[in-house]
């Protein structure tokens, strides 16, 4: 963050736990992966699980990416 000394960011640390993004933050991730990645993301898929970390945006963006089965 601007101002703030440089620390390393492992893929696993939570952004919000951090204090890298707050609620507004993860809204403007969402907008960002939508623009991005062309993928939506759905209410129910706005939860931690998903979008607080670098290790749980991954397969999230991928899954999002993959063709849907027929």
């Amino acid at each position: 963050m601007m101002g703030q000394e440089s620390s390393t960011l492992s893929r696993d640390d939570s952004f919000l736990d951090a204090g890298i993004i707050d609620s507004t933050g993860v809204l403007e991730l969402i907008v960002f992966l939508e623009d991005a990645f062309g993928i939506q993301v759905e209410d129910e898929e706005m939860v931690p699980s998903n979008l607080d970390s670098i290790a749980n945006l991954i397969p999230f963006i991928r899954s999002k990416q993959a063709p849907a089965a027929v």
